[in-house]
């Protein structure tokens, strides 16, 4: 039976809080028989902050790490925990392990795709309802003093264009399908156009603009890959809809950010709803903070109580795949960049 030493990073960023929840470790002790879990997260966060005699503590439990689960790899990963042989991140997305030495490495890359499809869905939809239903007029109402009536719109009829149908963006067309709207999306593996659950017109990445000339609201929810980068730029905002609000809760390096202000000051577009941008966090330069037609949030749309406990079930059960030699979960590919 292979033994397997696990060491858990996952700091809080917090001093009240800087270790990992015991539940979750519990339930990491338990999966499957033969499994030693540590947990480093609090030398971790102490590290990050400048911890010297924290590092080299870290070092020792690193030096006979089999697996490594966190939301990043600790610097020179390679060297101070060369006996490890898989990674498990606690996020969907890995673009930020690209730039990483152990992008280029053999260890096995898994990551938490799908728990994230239910927060971030009903904060799209919440996005939709807020440019309807006129919030920002309610909120710069509120802080004026003023009883300023607007005209308040409804997304039954509408028509939202998902921009990626993987987990999130399914969940997206349910829910959009409830509120009555049409839908329709672009999918990297779809070569015609075609239909799919909740989906009305199901379209191939090259009808991109095609899309987006039908779209009220264009809901981005791709990856961030070599090829998605900068993938709505200033040509695709020329084929929206002035009337059209983009929703970004993906990666903020999906949109060209300046081409994004400059549709937004000249009305190209009706407004955006931005829960990540291009740098995070967002500037305080930054010309989003001041334009009356969007909406930010500080990448918080995956967010939920029990994230690291959803997270943690995850990897448990890879755990369980893994000394069963059965196929584990959301294997990141690198050539495919996720």
């Amino acid at each position: 039976m292979e033994a397997l030493n696990v060491v858990v990073l996952t700091p809080a960023y917090d001093e009240t809080f800087p270790h990992a929840d015991e539940t979750c470790l519990d339930l990491i002790r338990s999966a499957v028989p033969g499994v030693t879990v540590t947990d480093g997260s609090e030398l971790l966060m102490k590290e990050i902050r400048g911890d010297a005699a924290a590092s080299q503590k870290l070092d020792g439990l690193l030096r006979d790490a089999d697996v490594l689960f966190g939301f990043s790899p600790p610097k020179d990963a390679l060297k101070r925990a060369p006996k490890a042989k898989w990674f498990q991140a606690t996020s969907a997305g890995v673009d930020r392990l690209a730039r990483h030495e152990i992008w280029d490495s053999d260890i096995l890359i898994t990551g938490v795709s799908g728990i994230h499809a239910v927060p971030i869905s009903e904060f799209v939809l919440g996005l939709m309802l807020m440019f309807a239903k006129g919030a920002i007029d309610s909120f710069e109402n509120k802080r004026q003093h003023k009883w300023g009536r607007y005209m308040a719109c409804e997304l039954a009829g509408r028509t939202v264009g998902i921009v990626g149908l993987g987990h999130i963006g399914r969940e997206i067309a349910r829910l959009a399908k409830a509120f009555q709207m049409r839908v329709i999306a672009t999918r990297r593996s779809t070569k015609r156009a075609g239909k799919a659950r909740n989906v009305d017109e199901l379209l191939p990445q090259s009808d991109l603009k095609k899309m987006l000339g039908k779209s009220d609201y264009v809901v981005i929810s791709v990856p961030l890959t070599r090829e998605t980068e900068k993938l709505i730029g200033a040509a695709e905002f020329a084929a929206m809809k002035p009337s059209a609000h983009l929703i970004n809760i993906a990666r903020g390096g999906i949109v060209d950010e300046e081409a994004l202000i400059t549709a937004l000051r000249e009305k190209r577009i009706a407004g955006a709803g931005l829960d990540v941008t291009a740098r995070e966090p967002l500037p305080p330069e930054s010309p989003l903070w001041d334009l009356d037609n969007v909406i930010l949030s500080p990448h918080v749309s995956g967010g939920m109580e029990d994230y690291m406990l959803r997270a943690t079930k995850l990897f448990c059960e890879n755990l369980r795949r893994r000394r069963e030699g059965r196929p584990m979960l959301n294997v990141v590919k690198r050539s495919r960049g996720y």
